[in-house]
């Protein structure tokens, strides 16, 4: 691990819960999804034109995700937006890596 990065028992946390939010086949192919929409994000409904998942089951998959600080969700009018959380993500990946 690297010098700079002292575990804590909230990171093990955090990390935990992220991880588990990428545990199933369909959350990651959300995240995907919103990942390579880069910063305009997507609404439900385009998530679920590309992925295919029903509306009831996707807003489950996002659910987890954002809780998880995997995507962020903006209200924009009646839309909301998910955008993938690139800090949240990268935090994961030096995780792994170190």
């Amino acid at each position: 691990m690297n010098a700079d990065h002292k575990k804590t028992s909230a990171d093990s946390k955090e990390y935990g819960e992220a991880f588990a939010a990428i545990g199933s086949t369909p959350r990651i192919e959300v995240l995907f999804t919103v990942v390579k929409a880069a910063d305009g994000g997507l609404t439900i409904g385009e998530i679920q034109e590309i992925t295919q998942i029903p509306a009831s089951t996707l807003a489950h998959h996002l659910r987890f995700l954002a809780d998880a600080k995997l995507i962020i969700q903006e209200r924009d009018g009646r839309r909301i937006i998910n955008k993938a959380n690139l800090g949240t993500i990268k935090k994961l990946s030096t995780f792994l890596i170190d």
